[in-house]
């Protein structure tokens, strides 16, 4: 199986399991500076080259020795569940995607007709309700991630641990796991481990958010769309996410994890 969704830089000084509506936009754009000094000019996740991807077939024999013999620090990061299904909602079903076209073609006229949800007209910017669309979009979230119908589940609303685990299980180690909500403390933390040929000051750093702009903008606090049936979705799905890394599943309202992550649980539970 490899390491599917690992970067690397060119230079072999960090190592970085992307998971999806995780700032990996910007973190993707980070590592490629910290080697070129320039950033890539276009979505990195786009980028074929100056960027070692398991996606790219040459990379894969470089990735493999070096996460094996555990020879660069290696990350991931990590994001509130409740936010991270919104924001996946939010862009990927209501929003008009880079190429002008609906995410994955037919799958939102296959929800608006199976589960009954409204994405803000053609554009994504007409008025809807967007807390009973959201509830219907994360029932049929549920239903992909537990029982693969009506299709498989998406990267982007599949459990972060189910990314983070297949790092793990084929003999990867992680040094260190932050948080999303706090990104500069936690890359900063990363970039004081690893020397890297251009200075990165994180200060100066605009955020990357490729998702930004493609869909209506979220018209109430998080903790509106979440009614008790949508929490015992949400822990159904994402049980794992919320204790290994922390984060409050009874109050959707605070997007802050409680405490930091301990990597040696993470390794322990993730690797068999």
């Amino acid at each position: 199986m490899g390491f599917p969704g690992t970067w690397m830089t060119e230079s072999e000084s960090v190592v970085y399991r992307v998971v999806p509506k995780c700032a990996c936009s910007t973190i993707g754009q980070i590592m490629f500076y910290s080697d070129h000094g320039r950033f890539f000019d276009g979505d990195i996740h786009d980028a074929t080259g100056g960027l070692h991807k398991w996606a790219i077939e040459a990379s894969q024999p470089v990735i493999e020795a070096n996460v094996r013999g555990h020879k660069s620090y290696a990350f991931t990061c990590v994001r509130n569940p409740y936010t991270r299904i919104l924001s996946s909602f939010f862009d990927k079903i209501c929003g008009i995607q880079r190429n002008g076209k609906r995410y994955r073609g037919n799958l939102v006229p296959m929800l608006i007709q199976k589960y009954g949800i409204e994405v803000g007209g053609d554009d994504g910017k007409q008025e809807f309700d967007q807390i009973a669309s959201f509830r219907r979009f994360l029932l049929f979230a549920r239903d992909t991630i537990r029982f693969r119908k009506p299709m498989e589940p998406d990267i982007h609303w599949s459990a972060m641990a189910g990314h983070i685990s297949t790092y793990i299980v084929n003999g990867g180690r992680y040094d260190a796991i932050f948080f999303t909500e706090k990104f500069d403390e936690g890359m900063s933390g990363v970039l004081g481990q690893i020397t890297t040929t251009h200075q990165v000051d994180l200060k100066t750093i605009p955020k990357f958010n490729e998702s930004e702009g493609h869909g209506p903008k979220r018209a109430h606090p998080v903790e509106d769309y979440f009614d008790d049936l949508s929490k015992h979705l949400m822990w159904e799905i994402y049980k794992r996410d919320f204790q290994l890394f922390r984060y409050d599943f009874d109050n959707p309202g605070n997007k802050m994890p409680l405490g930091p992550v301990d990597l040696d649980e993470v390794h322990a539970k993730l690797g068999d």
